[in-house]
């Protein structure tokens, strides 16, 4: 095949300088029928295809080689083999053969794959409040000075195309929860369709076609929202495109540069003002002369209506050791004392950790990321004290207590006395009955007594908690007359004459009486 140098020169040398043919065959070693092609036909390039590649070294492991390209087709990408690696263990099978014929042949391979594997889409369209679609991303921030890669929940309206997204520190299920309810919350509705891929909180099993055993406490969260779950096919991302496209629309917008932020609230404060504003600013990819927020006004009344919050827990069973203590996700939580030695349910929310038992919180604590973190109730551990009070000095629970400055000071004078750990105990354990309000107030007013004893301080919750006589008060309002009298004397002559005729009336019945005693009559 002639490179495009070689024509350049044959063109030249016979229509600038004149050569003959032949003249130009020797000087340039080309043949005569080459240069003839190039003078008569005027092309600049000539190509050759070759029709028919032969492959008589090759083509007995084409069957091997298919093999072997397809398994490594499949594999991930760090562990897939090189096309060297492919040529060697083919020799050792018995090839021998070039490497270049190899390369060629897993060219064509390639490209026939993709081709294969190439499909046409047809566009999508939905009625409002019809469906939304929902997806996970990982971004990266800064939170209090530290690099943290978030799990950032995408909920996407497929009509209006309205955004929301939400930071966690992980992907489970109760994140799930709280991420459906804080969206539904913010669009003020829930749509009649989710569109999910297969995500292992979701989904508990893969069928033919688009059959799926969803999980149980995700269905129950479907069934309060009114939402029917509908699963993309396996590695079908497409089939959720709108917010597989927010993924990447959401990182360059909000997440490049890297923001800083003290807490996930106020991550998430910032997410949602930058998903209103993003709205109101950019236009309808369909319906153009609106914007994105105005489609989703006209779009809020075809929603389901929002029923408020579900009860999004995740529930494991968990057994609380001697030091009144439960572990989950690699931390530690402190119970009630009374529920050591019995299992307990912990229910798990995206902020915060509830321990059950017997139908009642024995635990209660903002839940703690990271690992091997300890988060104390002093207050669970006051029983224990009822009976070691020595604990209260050295307790770990104890050590970082913020109590109110009242009995703060109380403590500390009891320090100094015998027996004084024994007293505070006494007052600590009117906080579970009493509460923390009631004892603080109680300290203080014994303080401004001079007295410190947890005699004195019990006897005063005693006086509060006996409810205070009732109060008379007497005003001038209450001594006011409902019915004015009327001044009128003819009443009062009335009366009069009734009442003298009775006394009349009575004389005569009485001397009557006594004549007939004296037997006169």
């Amino acid at each position: 095949m002639l490179v495009v140098e070689t024509i350049a020169k044959i063109r030249r040398a016979h229509f600038i300088q004149g050569k003959s043919i032949k003249q130009i065959c020797r000087e340039l070693r080309v043949s005569r029928n080459t240069v003839r092609k190039v003078v008569r036909s005027g092309a600049t390039e000539f190509s050759y295809d070759r029709s028919t590649q032969p492959r008589p070294k090759i083509d007995p492991w084409r069957s091997d080689l298919d093999e072997m390209l397809a398994e490594n087709d499949r594999q991930p990408k760090r562990q897939r083999l090189t096309l060297v690696r492919i040529y060697e263990e083919l020799r050792n099978r018995g090839y021998d053969g070039s490497y270049d014929a190899v390369r060629r042949y897993a060219a064509s391979w390639s490209k026939a794959t993709r081709e294969a594997s190439a499909a046409a889409y047809v566009p999508l369209s939905f009625d409002p409040g019809e469906a939304y679609q929902f997806d996970w991303s990982h971004e990266v921030v800064l939170i209090d000075g530290v690099t943290t890669t978030v799990k950032v929940a995408h909920v996407r309206l497929s009509h209006s195309r309205m955004p929301f997204v939400r930071a966690y520190p992980r992907e489970t299920q109760e994140m799930v929860f709280d991420a459906h309810d804080k969206a539904f919350a913010f669009f003020g509705g829930a749509c009649a369709r989710g569109i999910y891929d297969n995500m292992k909180t979701a989904v508990d099993a893969i069928f033919i076609g688009k059959d799926r055993a969803y999980n149980r406490r995700f269905q129950q969260m479907c069934g309060h929202y009114l939402v029917d779950p509908v699963a993309c096919t396996p590695a079908s991302g497409w089939e959720k495109g709108q917010v597989e496209n927010q993924v990447g629309v959401i990182r360059r917008r909000f997440f490049v540069p890297r923001p800083k932020f003290k807490s996930y609230a106020e991550l998430n404060a910032w997410l949602e003002d930058r998903c209103l504003a993003y709205a109101k600013a950019n236009k309808h990819p369909e319906l153009r002369d609106k914007t994105i927020w105005e489609v989703f006004e006209d779009e809020r009344p075809s929603l389901v209506p929002y029923v408020g919050p579900f009860d999004g827990f995740h529930a494991v069973p968990a057994s609380v050791s001697k030091t009144c203590l439960v572990r989950f996700d690699k931390n530690r939580y402190s119970v009630d004392a009374r529920a050591v030695g019995r299992p307990v349910e912990i229910r798990a929310y995206a902020a915060r950790l509830e321990c059950w038992q017997d139908g009642q919180i024995v635990g209660q604590h903002e839940r703690a990321f990271g690992r091997d973190k300890t988060i104390f109730d002093p207050l669970h551990y006051i029983p224990v004290l009822a009976r070691k009070p020595g604990a209260l000095r050295n307790g770990a629970p104890f050590r970082e207590w913020e109590l109110p400055v009242p009995i703060r000071r109380v403590w500390r004078k009891l320090e100094r006395q015998p027996g004084g750990d024994r007293q505070m105990v006494d007052i600590l354990s009117a906080v579970l009955t009493d509460g923390i309000d009631a004892v603080e107030a109680a300290c203080a007013e014994a303080l401004s007594h001079n007295v410190h004893s947890a005699g004195v301080v019990l006897n005063i919750l005693a006086r509060h908690r006996e409810p205070p006589p009732p109060l008379t008060i007497t005003t001038p309002d209450a001594l006011k007359l409902a019915c004015e009298p009327i001044a009128d004397c003819n009443r009062y002559d009335s009366l009069r004459r009734t009442q003298n005729g009775k006394i009349r009336g009575n004389r005569r019945d009485g001397k009557a009486e006594a004549l007939r005693n004296e037997g006169r009559l």
